[in-house]
């Protein structure tokens, strides 16, 4: 017998029977053990509340491969564009993005140091004495002799 003989494992997939618009809530339905339709209504709901619902199955109709097929839309387009120069430029970009955040990171993990990585917060201490402010007069209020009559 092969030991890598995955045969009997489920995979998640998108279904081709019980399919409503590409098979996402089918597929998951299957691979999780419940009713597709309870999928369907939660997303419904998700989508009335903020169209989270209509995001989610987009992504799961895009990374989900289809039933019989071993791969999914995304990695379909990816490996038939891979010598395409718009996606090694932005591959490029990507990862030069990459690299800039982890320099950035580890710069500021290192300034702080390992012993000081906790914030330090004031400590509950007697408040200083008011003091009220002088007053300041302008110029033009201030006489030094009698206040002129009209």
């Amino acid at each position: 017998m092969n030991e890598n003989d995955f045969s009997g494992v489920r995979q998640l997939r998108r279904t081709k029977d019980g399919r409503i618009i590409a098979g996402v809530a089918s597929g998951l339905g299957r691979y999780i053990g419940i009713d597709p339709n309870i999928i369907r209504a939660a997303l419904a709901i998700a989508t009335f509340f903020g169209g989270l619902g209509v995001g989610i199955y987009a992504i799961g109709w895009l990374l989900l491969p289809e039933e019989g097929k071993n791969s999914s839309i995304v990695q379909d387009l990816v490996s038939k564009n891979k010598d395409n120069p718009v996606w090694l430029d932005a591959r490029a970009k990507a990862e030069q993005g990459w690299a800039k955040a982890e320099q950035s990171w580890s710069r500021t993990t290192h300034q702080r140091g390992p012993q000081n990585t906790a914030p330090t917060y004031p400590t509950h201490q007697e408040p200083a004495p008011y003091q009220a402010p002088a007053p300041q007069y302008p110029e033009a209020q201030r006489h030094d002799g009698p206040t002129p009559q009209a």
